[in-house]
């Protein structure tokens, strides 16, 4: 008999009932390290005070009225990632996959504008991960993903990733758009290098197309900059925020040049939640608190302590892990066996991460842990790492 919540998770058999900065107690009051953050959304760890004096403080007023009126919380939010990124207007959504949506269709309704509707093909990367909807699958592109949802969005054209030879001789006069993440998540921790970033942006400027940057999991401060793209020292056309934004309150947003969205005019699009007070007035507070340079340069400094201590236990357990790969604190360590192991093995040692493709353990922790929580974190992936090695038979890949 089916279950009452829809079966479409493999869940652990853990659940929690308390959080507490870096920290997650379950039900018989264990506590275990969390070095998952709800998957990078748990921007500044579990109850920060501050995100929760911002959200009760709104619930005691109003939560929710609808787009059909002004809403100041979300006009503030708006004004201050206008003020902080490349973008001149902002629309919010409650998901990453409701941004993907939406940089799709701002990016063809670009062209239509400009008379040239026959420039609707958006350039993807294989590995990509960019949310669930049908459009969204449609851009990933990966079997497993679309396999069994008969008919796709069509309009894509996935490229072999890190092949700029393959983006330069697919790119055309039929191109509205390239959508890339800076670092592959889902994909398995995989930064695209600075000066294939600006090789992108370069032929976009060349061919006219639009660059759409998938920021959902690597944005919001997770790799030392507001946004990852500023490594690289160049902007988007659009921009997909979501994840980190709301610090674990639903949030998501696109960002956008002017010149992008222009063909968004009232009537194109819409949401009857995105950018709710409730949303808005915790997201303003996240971006507030992460953009100052001070809390940057620290997660910066953070993730350099903890990037030294991985390189360790890669040395310690070289048959188990093979090396770091990542920016910021967002890191993968690529192994030698099933990352889903050594996530198991992880919950014996009570710690949390997060499994990833291309054979990766993904390490997204709340960007305000501490040093010793780090020097704690590696320690008990040190016992992990250890009990697969002395198990009668860990899973070779």
């Amino acid at each position: 008999m089916i279950p009452s919540i829809l079966p479409t998770y493999n869940r652990a058999p853990l659940a929690f009932v308390k959080g507490e900065g870096s920290w997650l107690v379950a039900e018989d009051g264990t506590r275990y390290l969390d070095l998952g953050a709800g998957i990078a959304v748990n921007a500044l760890g579990h109850a920060h005070p501050d995100l929760v004096a911002a959200l009760t403080e709104q619930a005691g007023r109003v939560w929710h009225v609808s787009n059909v009126y002004q809403i100041p919380e979300q006009q503030r939010l708006a004004d201050l990632l206008v003020e902080k990124t490349f973008a001149d207007t902002v629309f919010f959504t409650n998901s990453g996959t409701e941004t993907a949506e939406l940089a799709i269709k701002m990016a063809r309704k670009y062209w239509y504008e400009k008379g040239a509707p026959e420039r609707i093909e958006i350039l993807t990367f294989e590995g990509a991960f960019h949310g669930r909807s049908t459009g969204a699958i449609a851009a990933a592109g990966s079997e497993k993903m679309v396999k069994g949802y008969g008919p796709l969005m069509p309009g894509f054209r996935l490229l072999p990733w890190g092949d700029m030879a393959a983006l330069k001789a697919a790119i055309s006069e039929r191109t509205a758009a390239v959508m890339v993440e800076p670092i592959q998540g889902e994909g398995g921790i995989r930064p695209i290098p600075d000066e294939d970033l600006k090789a992108i942006r370069a032929l976009c400027d060349a061919t006219g197309a639009l660059l759409i940057l998938d920021e959902v999991q690597c944005g919001v401060g997770r790799t030392g900059r507001l946004f990852a793209h500023e490594w690289a020292g160049i902007t988007p056309d659009i921009m997909m925020v979501a994840k980190g934004i709301g610090g674990g309150f639903p949030l998501g947003a696109v960002l956008a040049t002017e010149k992008a969205a222009a063909g968004m005019t009232a009537g194109t699009h819409g949401s009857t939640y995105g950018g709710n007070p409730l949303a808005c007035a915790v997201g303003a507070r996240v971006i507030e608190i992460v953009s100052d340079p001070a809390f940057l340069a620290e997660v910066g400094r953070k993730a350099g302590l903890l990037r030294q201590k991985l390189e360790g236990l890669v040395a310690a357990h070289p048959e188990v892990f093979d090396f770091v790969r990542g920016q910021g604190l967002m890191l993968g360590l690529k192994c030698k066996v099933a990352p889903a192991d050594l996530v198991a093995a992880g919950y014996g040692q009570h710690v949390l991460t997060v499994a990833a493709a291309d054979n990766t353990l993904r390490l997204l922790p709340p960007l305000t842990i501490t040093d010793e929580e780090i020097a704690e974190a590696v320690r008990r992936l040190d016992a992990a790492a250890t009990s697969l090695e002395t198990a009668p038979a860990a899973s070779p890949v």
